[in-house]
């Protein structure tokens, strides 16, 4: 009898009793060990993915693996604390997860994201594998928030709402492990940028992620946005709403992968 969704919580014979299920599905946290200004733990992108994977699994009979808690953190460098992965790192770890847990007899490895500066190089391991996978096996990705609808995506991570340890990131640390935020530190912080003429997408990604420790550079207290602003209850409501927003992707990408018919072994 299944009593957690943690894979690692689970025996070997609870695991195989749960793979003769289809199509078994595995949820996998990414995320990163780097600094949230003075008031979020180093483990907040990690903290939070975990807790919408338990979510997401108990809502879809998914177990939840180990999360993997280094990253492309190579932005932050200058702060202490971070702990970072070259890129060609990085796409091995997610290739070895992949195919190892898809060779375990897991037909969906899912991999939920919680630090934006992963999500392409998670994409291109599993473009590389994906002629290895197993048939009926399916491996993909998403960023957690980016499920959400545009409006309140928008209010926990955007150029309004900030980046990087804001209101939405410390509102969901909260709602999950409060021990761990020291809100008495919080403060806002804010990169200064010049008066731009187009759209600010481009330039901020041009400046911070082609460029080691420009977050460092930048945000001297490693803050972009506001968490003086966070709480317990909007932690809450988005890791619900993010959770539900989750499960949604995940059913309409199992409809578009049908509909589709992409490779013949889907």
């Amino acid at each position: 009898m299944r009593t957690s969704v943690f894979l690692d919580e689970l025996t070997d014979p609870v695991v195989s009793g749960y793979l003769r299920g289809y199509p078994a599905t595995v949820l996998v946290p990414t995320g990163a060990t780097e600094q949230h200004g003075a008031h979020g733990p180093l483990g907040t992108d990690v903290i939070i993915a975990r807790e919408v994977c338990r979510r997401v699994a108990e809502a879809k009979s998914a177990l939840v693996a180990p999360a993997i808690p280094y990253g492309m953190s190579g932005r932050q460098r200058g702060f202490k604390g971070v702990a970072s992965l070259r890129v060609e790192t990085f796409v091995s770890v997610i290739e070895e997860v992949a195919l190892s847990l898809a060779e375990a007899g897991f037909r969906r490895v899912i991999f939920v994201n919680g630090t934006d500066a992963n999500y392409a190089s998670i994409n291109h391991a599993l473009l590389n594998v994906s002629g290895q996978l197993p048939d009926k096996t399916r491996a993909f990705a998403l960023t957690h928030w980016e499920a959400l609808p545009k409006p309140r995506r928008d209010e926990y991570m955007g150029v309004l709402a900030g980046f990087h340890a804001n209101a939405g990131e410390t509102s969901a640390t909260l709602g999950v492990r409060p021990d761990t935020v020291e809100m008495g530190e919080a403060e806002p912080g804010w990169p200064r940028f010049p008066k731009l003429q187009g759209t600010a997408m481009p330039t901020i990604l041009a400046y911070f992620e082609t460029r080691e420790g420009s977050r460092y550079e930048a945000l001297p207290g490693g803050v972009w946005g506001d968490p003086t602003e966070a709480s317990v209850e909007a932690g809450d409501a988005y890791l619900e709403e993010i959770a539900t927003a989750v499960c949604d992707v995940i059913d309409d990408t199992e409809k578009t992968f049908a509909q589709m018919k992409v490779a013949q072994k889907y």
